[in-house]
């Protein structure tokens, strides 16, 4: 009967091992907590009155632990909804100085970039896609790389993030590391216009293992791997060191092995034999020195 598996995904079970591999690893959201409560707080900033000094978001945390996935999917859930696209998720590209950064906007409107050094006809055409698309949310993920320039090109980035709630009524976004979090909390004037929602890891407990019960109940495997159980828990919790991209990496990955070697199942050998490696180790791996 499969009753470990969600309904929609027991018919998987008829199908080849390819297809249940190629279900296993596509990208899932994962509706918990914190996405949840992010997702209400960027639905407010979408439905908020007109207003001349607008409030925006952080969404602030370590690599791996979902922030993208939350934005990326409110953007599209809206897209779905709404007649005009007023959410537009903006990949913040590498690079120091206003040159990088505006181009990343240009590039998010798929718009021409032109000269690479001709800022002021980069803000000028960004100032005009503004006022035709008259977009509500702009969501800057990996904002940190635009922290990493000199002072006075940082300022230019908080100044235009000022200037496009007073003269676009648009909402910013901030998605990042800890890095976005104290710079943006170094002034009292970025501060006071910015609420933090903190996408923190996970923490074992009763949440995480409700986690693991849903990331099985949605992988195709005709056994129950009862990946709650505390043995199995603890080693996944240790592997992933609590980001949730790694949580479902390795839940993956696992059951895409099980899949391949006809065991149906995810069992601590089968997480043992993925010779996995926390983030936090990689660079000391033994791996590496065969490298050298």
């Amino acid at each position: 009967m499969a009753d470990h598996l969600l309904d929609h995904v027991r018919p998987y079970l008829d199908r080849c091992a390819e297809d249940r591999i190629a279900y296993i690893r596509a990208p899932r959201w994962i509706g918990h907590h914190v996405a949840v409560q992010a997702h209400e707080r960027l639905a407010e900033l979408l439905s908020r009155p007109p207003a001349l000094r607008t409030r925006g978001l952080t969404l602030v945390g370590p690599y791996a632990n979902g922030k993208t996935m939350i934005a990326e999917r409110f953007a599209v859930e809206h897209a779905k909804t709404s007649e005009r696209q007023r959410v537009w998720v903006i990949q913040t590209r590498e690079g120091a100085g206003l040159a990088h950064f505006y181009g990343s906007i240009l590039q998010a409107f798929r718009a021409p970039v032109g000269n690479g050094r001709d800022v002021g006809r980069k803000a000028e055409q960004i100032d005009h896609l503004l006022d035709r698309l008259k977009p509500r949310i702009l969501i800057f993920d990996e904002f940190h790389n635009a922290l990493r320039g000199r002072s006075r090109d940082v300022e230019a980035v908080l100044a235009f993030l000022r200037r496009i709630g007073r003269q676009f009524d648009i909402s910013p976004v901030l998605i990042g590391e800890v890095a976005v979090y104290d710079f943006i909390n170094e002034t009292t004037e970025m501060a006071s216009r910015l609420d933090l929602h903190a996408v923190p890891r996970w923490q074992y407990g009763e949440e995480f293992l409700t986690l693991l019960d849903s990331l099985e109940g949605a992988l195709p495997l005709a056994r129950a791997s009862d990946l709650s159980d505390e043995s199995l828990a603890r080693t996944i919790f240790q592997l992933s060191e609590g980001l949730i991209g790694e949580i479902v990496a390795i839940v993956s990955a696992a059951a895409t092995a099980a899949v391949r070697s006809g065991a149906e199942r995810i069992a601590k050998p089968g997480l043992e034999a993925l010779n996995y490696t926390p983030v936090s180790k990689r660079r000391r791996a033994p791996v590496r020195d065969g490298l050298l």
